[in-house]
């Protein structure tokens, strides 16, 4: 859970955020963080309770019917268009740090990661889930040993100056809130829990909050030491070790980086044979291998990534764009879910449900245009549907 978080983000969105509001960065990501822990604890329950392959699309159609899921599991697998290639496009910026490539030497490495996404694909999620559980301790480690190098104490950092301008603020934390994307594609995991309902939520709520954490150390460290390297965090790294900034760097960044497309490839693969299987999708995702994956929805996933990220690079899409565009249609699931599960839960959890849905609606406003591509999706999915519904009522009646 929590190498999913921090994947791709990790060294690259704390210097994002001090781009776009300075010191009020720090605010975004203590709002955020905070923000995020009800929705946590919203999906968390709901896949502890509702262990199914769909994940949200799942909650949104026991909730609301099978038109309004459909479409929420559609979304999901296609924002990867532009989820993976900007996933993919910061893993780069980390292989860039240990090999300056350029052109389509560049495209053909990020073919290269993926075709790694494809060996681990095979042999199922656990046992990239171990590799990840390694990891996070390493990125962990090396952010403890920074502040350590650094000297920083409590009065230095309560004596820091904070511009709290509101707009650069919303702006920063709508760009950070890629970094939590993954609380959902947690949900699409359930079953490969041992006990879902007894260690979904503990794993879900203990990766958030360690997240928040690290991307609040992360941020405050660059503030505290500037740098003008590329990479922000290879310049503290190498002011703080004497060297090797880009090789830790570059190293973590782009295992991270892979880590994250994993959990994503896995959890988009498990919807659509979810999806195949109940005929929204062709017969021919519904096949698994032997050791029970959906292989070929998975292969076919990780084809798309890899058309994405040859297009991506021939048209110069920008890489900010593709993070807010993703994060739009991210919100609308959440928004979603959390609708769903003012239907689903017990009372006890709609005070949380309504502090969940206020979140998602500001990082709407947020984001402000950008949810345009999210809102167009929404609307043309869940009309194809119903009209799909109804058409198929009428030809029904007809016959009869």
């Amino acid at each position: 859970m929590a190498t999913t978080l921090l994947g791709t983000g990790v060294f690259i969105l704390p210097q994002l955020t001090i781009e776009a509001a300075g010191s009020g960065a720090l605010i975004a990501w203590a709002l955020l963080t905070v923000a995020i822990i009800p929705v946590t604890l919203v999906f968390g329950r709901l896949a502890s309770v509702f262990p199914h392959a769909a994940g949200p699309a799942y909650f949104v159609e026991k909730a609301f019917g099978k038109s309004a899921g459909r479409t929420i599991g559609l979304m999901f697998v296609l924002v990867v268009p532009l989820g993976a290639p900007a996933a993919i496009l910061m893993t780069f910026q980390f292989v860039n740090e240990l090999v300056v490539l350029s052109g389509w030497s560049q495209v053909g490495v990020e073919l290269l990661l993926l075709s790694v996404l494809f060996l681990l694909n095979q042999k199922g999620i656990q046992i990239s889930a171990k590799m990840q559980f390694m990891l996070t301790l390493g990125v962990v480690a090396i952010v403890v040993a920074l502040f350590g190098s650094a000297g920083e104490t409590i009065g230095d950092i309560k004596a820091m100056h904070i511009e709290p301008d509101v707009n650069s603020i919303a702006i920063a934390a709508s760009i950070a809130f890629w970094s939590f994307l993954g609380v959902e594609a947690m949900t699409h995991l359930a079953n490969d829990f041992r006990n879902p309902k007894k260690d979904m939520l503990p794993a879900m709520m203990i990766g958030t909050v360690l997240v928040g954490l690290v991307y609040l150390g992360c941020t405050l460290l660059l503030l505290k030491v500037p740098t003008d390297s590329g990479v922000a965090m290879v310049g503290v790294i190498n002011q703080a070790f004497g060297g090797y900034g880009a090789q830790i760097i570059g190293i973590l960044g782009v295992a991270s980086g892979l880590a994250t497309v994993n959990v994503y490839t896995a959890s988009v693969s498990r919807l659509i044979h979810s999806f195949s299987t109940e005929g929204v999708l062709p017969k021919y995702f519904s096949t698994l291998n032997t050791n029970g994956l959906p292989v070929r929805a998975s292969n076919t996933v990780l084809g798309v990534m890899a058309f994405v990220i040859v297009m991506t690079y021939m048209t110069g899409q920008e890489l900010e764009d593709l993070i807010s565009w993703t994060n739009g249609v991210f919100v609308i699931i959440y928004l979603a879910s959390m609708l769903a599960a003012g239907r689903l839960l017990n009372k006890s959890y709609w005070l949380i449900v309504l502090l969940s849905s206020f979140f998602c609606l500001a990082l709407a406003v947020a984001l402000g245009a950008s949810m345009f591509y999210a809102v167009c999706l929404l609307v043309l999915l869940f009309g194809s549907l119903e009209w799909r519904k109804q058409h198929n009522k009428r030809r029904q009646a007809a016959l009869a």
